[in-house]
């Protein structure tokens, strides 16, 4: 166990060993894993020029998984799990984005483990998508490539590839056409 701390980090703890951020990427501080718990081999995997914001926030119980890819941007986004969130390529979260595998939170002490039995609680974000501010968005589901989720929605469904969603619950207000 080899302690890596950011150069330019205010706060006082080292990053996990089981996070790994790809080259040119940048992460505000190690206070993002302040909520970590995630005992997987890779629990936390950020791709290459990506950014990861003042108030982000892994969440993560001890099965949890995130996958950011590249050339990312996360600005205050929350993601709560126990399974596993994948963010696809060139992909936006805006601020107080909270992504989670539940529609409620559950205490880190009585998080279910994950089984091979269970049902998958993935929430998987295309590449190109975009998510505004304060939308919430509660998996297991999968948004397609080139959504947009308008600001303060609430996703609870998944959202076909290039729709525009908006409201509480989201519905499909209009199309991206690539």
């Amino acid at each position: 166990m080899s302690l890596r701390f950011l150069p330019h980090d205010w706060y006082p703890e080292p990053l996990p060993d089981n996070v790994k951020i790809g080259p040119r990427s940048w992460l505000y501080s190690t206070y993002a894993f302040r909520h970590y718990r995630s005992t997987r081999p890779v629990g936390v995997r950020i791709g290459h020029d990506t950014g990861v914001y003042n108030g982000t926030f892994f969440d993560l119980g001890p099965e949890g998984e995130a996958e950011v890819g590249d050339y990312c941007t996360l600005v205050g986004a929350i993601l709560s799990t126990n399974s596993r969130v994948e963010i696809g390529d060139y992909a936006l979260i805006s601020h107080e984005v909270v992504i989670a595998d539940r529609f409620a939170p559950v205490p880190p002490d009585t998080r279910p483990a994950r089984s091979a039995d269970s049902t998958d609680r993935t929430v998987s974000i295309g590449p190109n998508v975009w998510v505004g501010m304060r939308a919430v968005v509660c998996g297991p589901l999968q948004i397609g490539e080139g959504a947009v989720i308008g600001a303060a929605a609430v996703v609870t469904d998944d959202v076909p590839p290039f729709a525009i969603v908006a409201g509480n619950p989201a519905r499909i207000v209009g199309s991206v056409r690539p």
